[in-house]
């Protein structure tokens, strides 16, 4: 599959799992600090809104950190089965996808798991998706801070990059450690987890 037809098949397996969650799973923390299952998929809304609404709201918000908040505050008023159909119906007219392909996977693919971690729903994910986002993570979430020289390498797929003290481990932990995500780093080892643990600590 190309990287237009990985999204598609990624948002489709967040679509399955999102009509399948219960109410009191939609209000479970997620990984991602202070935001509930329901934050997360409120914020995989976005390339739901027209492209040159989102920017002009980026004029107000002019932080990625505040847009993202922006939005999510505004979908908690939205009931979630809407929230569930925009974002089965959006993959066809996703500007993110469109314009920013590999954003777009890698932010759908790790906020899956920051969705499906908390609620003890592990699922296996294709390798060739989990490869394209081990190399291209989301920017906006400075991988570069947690894994300068590092050496990162897989033991569950082929891949792996960089030069220094080695952090091995799953693919799937990898790939959420890399934009700084705890709960995985028990996951992980090798000379270089402490120096990983600590940089994202301070973060």
């Amino acid at each position: 599959m190309d990287i237009r037809e990985q999204i598609v098949a990624e948002r489709a397996e967040l679509v399955e799992l999102l009509r399948s969650l219960t109410p009191a799973q939609w209000d479970a923390p997620s990984l991602c600090d202070g935001w509930s299952v329901r934050d997360v998929a409120g914020h995989l809304t976005i390339d739901s809104v027209p492209l040159h609404r989102y920017a002009l709201t980026g004029l107000v918000h002019p932080s990625a950190d505040r847009l993202n908040e922006h939005y999510v505050v505004a979908a908690r008023e939205v009931p979630v089965d809407r929230l569930v159909d925009g974002l089965s119906a959006s993959i066809s007219t996703s500007w993110m996808a469109r314009y920013f392909p590999r954003l777009c996977l890698a932010d759908h693919l790790v906020h899956q798991q920051d969705i499906r971690r908390p609620l003890g729903l592990p699922r296996t994910i294709d390798p060739d998706r989990l490869r394209l986002v081990l190399d291209h993570p989301d920017p906006f979430a400075r991988p570069r801070r947690y894994i300068r020289e590092l050496r990162l390498v897989a033991t569950d797929l082929e891949w792996e990059r960089g030069d220094g003290p080695v952090v091995q481990g799953p693919g799937e932990a990898l790939a959420l450690a890399i934009v700084g995500r705890a709960a995985v780093l028990d996951e992980l080892d090798g000379d270089g987890v402490e120096l990983l643990r600590l940089r994202i600590g301070r973060s």
